[in-house]
């Protein structure tokens, strides 16, 4: 099963330095049948302009991947974390008993990130903050794990739930294949680019939620980067 969730029909607001688009129900936007999916509670498209940013706020018990599509995103936390990540590149912020940041673009143009929240399997431990490099090339034609909580994925940055969040870059014509248990979730995001997946066409910003599917074959129709979440039910 595989639901498409068109870009135009995505919830969200436009504050100005802010446009967010949220795939799942979030701040003032609430659809009950987008609520989450599987342990996924969160996925926002956010288009920040220049030399704004969200202010120092807390968190706590979420983990929350930030994907960078565009520019760069700079984070400054309690823990006295600091550092710029850019484009194609991830961090991963586990909230833990609380944390306060504050995640800022302080580059000459719009920044453009998916905001990722997934609901953690531990509690109690103390917050933590990472970001690392995940050159484009190096997925190209295939998906690599960028966070996971699954300690056989060495590369990536950890999470603290049974997840797992990937990329994929993709040429025109190209196909990727994903085996995934069908008993979890998985909800895909091309970033860039037409793709097919399953026989199910999706355009660029589109969401696909996908359940009881036991391999995903993407086909790109034009060039196209991949962003997949595989999570527990």
């Amino acid at each position: 099963m595989i639901d498409r969730r068109p870009f135009n029909s995505l919830g969200g607001a436009n504050h100005g330095w802010l446009n967010a688009k949220h795939h799942f129900s979030f701040a003032n936007y609430h659809d009950q049948s987008r609520m989450g999916w599987g342990a996924l509670r969160v996925w926002n498209d956010d288009t920040i302009a220049p030399q704004t940013g969200f202010p120092p706020h807390p968190h706590a018990d979420m983990e929350i991947i930030t994907y960078v599509r565009e520019g760069a995103i700079t984070h400054q936390d309690s823990l006295g974390n600091k550092g710029r990540t850019i484009a194609g590149d991830v961090q991963v912020m586990s909230a833990g008993t609380g944390i306060t940041h504050a995640e800022y673009n302080l580059e000459s143009g719009n920044t453009q990130i998916f905001q990722i929240w997934i609901m953690p399997d531990e509690h109690g431990k103390p917050p933590s903050w990472g970001t690392k490099p995940f050159p484009i090339g190096e997925r190209s034609g295939r998906f690599i794990t960028l966070a996971s909580g699954f300690k056989e994925d060495t590369d990536a940055l950890p999470l603290r739930t049974d997840a797992r969040v990937l990329g994929a870059t993709l040429k025109a014509g190209e196909t990727a294949v994903y085996e995934l248990d069908g008993q979890r979730y998985a909800y895909l995001v091309p970033a860039k680019g037409k793709i097919d997946v399953n026989g199910v066409a999706l355009d660029a910003r589109d969401g696909a939620a996908i359940r009881n599917e036991t391999k995903l074959t993407v086909t790109a129709l034009e060039d196209a980067e991949l962003v997949l979440v595989d999570s527990a039910p």
